[in-house]
C-alpha cells in the first residue's frame, strides 16, 4: 500500500454516485482552507465507494487539477458509506480528520469553526444536523430513529450527524473496533473524548439521488438498535415475564373455575385467541434472537469490512491484493 507524506488535516469524502457535485464540494474545501486555515497542510482522501456512473472519473480529473493535495482510494465495489469512511481512515495521514459528505448538503464552511475547535484543543468536533431541507419522510426517518439513540446515548444530537472532525487520537480509536454491523456515531460519542457540538441546517440535496435506499435505512435503523442498545433484549424479558404471569393467573382462574363447575368458555376461539397472541411473541423474540446471532456470525468470519482496488497518491498507482 502507498504511504502518502503526513499532513495536517486530511479530508475524508466517501463517493458513491456523486458525479454532479464532488468536484464543486472539493473546489469549496479549497476555498475554505485557502481563506481559513491555511497554515496546516491539507489532503482530501476521496474513497470511491463502488459508484456506477462518472463518479470515478471526476476523481482522476481532479487529482490531475491538485496531484499533491488528493489522493483517490478506490474500492473494489460498493461496501456502504461506513466502510468507505473507515477505509478512507486508513490512508488519510492527518492530525486531525473531517468527514463530509460529497453532495452538497453540509456547509463546508462549517471546517472553519471545526479546525478552530479542534486547535483549541477539543478530539471531537460534532456538526449536528439542527434541522434540515429534506423531504418529510427524510425527516420523519431521522427523527425516529435518532429518537432511539438518543435513549441510548443522552448526547447524542437529535438530529444525528455524518459530518465530524476527529483528531488522530480518535481515528486510531476508531480503528481497533471491530464488528461490521456498527452505529458509526455511537461508537463516536462512547469514546467520551473532549467534544464540541455545532449545529447547522441540511440543506436539500440539488444534484443526483441519495445511495439511501429505504433498505439502507432500514437495515441502519436495526443496527443503530441493535448496537447501540439493550432495549430490544430487556423488551423481550419483559413482555416474556408479563405474559408468563397472565398465564399464570389465567390458569388459576381455569382451575377454580373447572373445581366450581363453571368453565368460563365453551369451544376453542378463545384458546386460538392466546395461541396466536403467545405464538406471535415467541416468533418475534426468535427473530431478534436470530439479528443477534447472524450479526455474531458475520463477524466471527472475520471477513475484511472493505478492499481496496487502488490508491492514487504523488503520482503513484498501486494495486492492492
Amino acid at each position: 500500500m502507498t504511504v502518502c507524506s503526513q499532513k495536517n488535516i486530511s479530508v475524508v469524502i466517501p463517493v458513491f454516485r456523486n458525479q454532479e457535485t464532488i468536484e464543486e464540494t472539493c473546489l469549496q474545501i479549497f476555498n475554505v482552507y485557502q481563506q481559513t486555515f491555511s497554515q496546516h497542510e491539507l489532503e482530501i482522501v476521496l474513497v470511491d465507494d463502488g459508484s456506477d456512473d462518472d463518479s470515478y472519473k471526476k476523481l482522476l480529473s481532479i487529482y490531475e487539477r491538485y496531484p499533491e493535495k488528493i489522493v483517490i482510494v478506490k474500492l473494489s465495489r460498493n461496501f456502504g458509506q461506513l466502510f468507505a469512511i473507515l477505509a478512507g481512515y486508513s490512508i488519510a495521514r492527518g492530525d486531525a480528520i473531517i468527514t463530509i459528505s460529497a453532495d452538497l448538503q453540509d456547509p463546508v464552511s462549517l471546517m472553519a469553526d471545526m479546525v478552530a475547535h479542534w486547535e483549541q484543543g477539543n478530539e471531537i468536533v460534532v456538526a449536528y444536523r439542527q434541522g434540515r431541507e429534506d423531504d418529510i419522510a427524510a425527516r420523519l426517518f431521522s427523527k425516529a430513529a435518532y429518537s432511539v439513540a438518543k435513549k441510548a446515548n443522552p448526547n447524542m444530537p437529535s438530529g444525528g450527524f455524518d459530518y465530524l472532525l476527529l483528531s488522530r487520537k480518535a481515528v486510531d480509536l476508531l480503528k481497533a473496533f471491530h464488528g461490521r454491523h456498527r452505529f458509526f456515531q455511537g461508537d463516536v460519542l462512547w469514546l467520551g473524548l473532549k467534544t464540541v457540538f455545532i449545529p447547522y441546517i441540511r440543506k436539500k440535496r440539488k444534484f443526483g439521488k441519495s445511495g439511501w435506499s429505504f433498505s439502507r435505512k432500514i437495515k441502519y435503523f436495526i443496527d443503530l438498535i441493535l448496537d447501540s442498545s439493550y432495549l430490544p433484549i430487556r423488551l423481550m424479558s419483559a413482555v416474556g415475564v408479563i405474559t408468563a404471569l397472565t398465564g399464570c393467573v389465567y390458569a388459576i382462574a381455569i382451575v377454580y373455575a373447572w373445581l366450581v363447575n363453571q368453565t368460563p368458555f365453551q369451544g376453542w376461539a378463545p384458546l386460538m385467541i392466546i395461541v396466536l397472541l403467545v405464538g406471535g411473541m415467541i416468533m418475534t423474540m426468535l427473530g431478534v434472537i436470530g439479528e443477534y446471532l447472524w450479526r455474531i456470525y458475520d463477524d466471527v468470519r472475520e471477513r475484511p469490512m472493505y478492499v481496496i482496488d487502488k490508491i492514487i497518491c504523488d503520482e503513484t498507482q498501486t494495486k492492492i491484493k
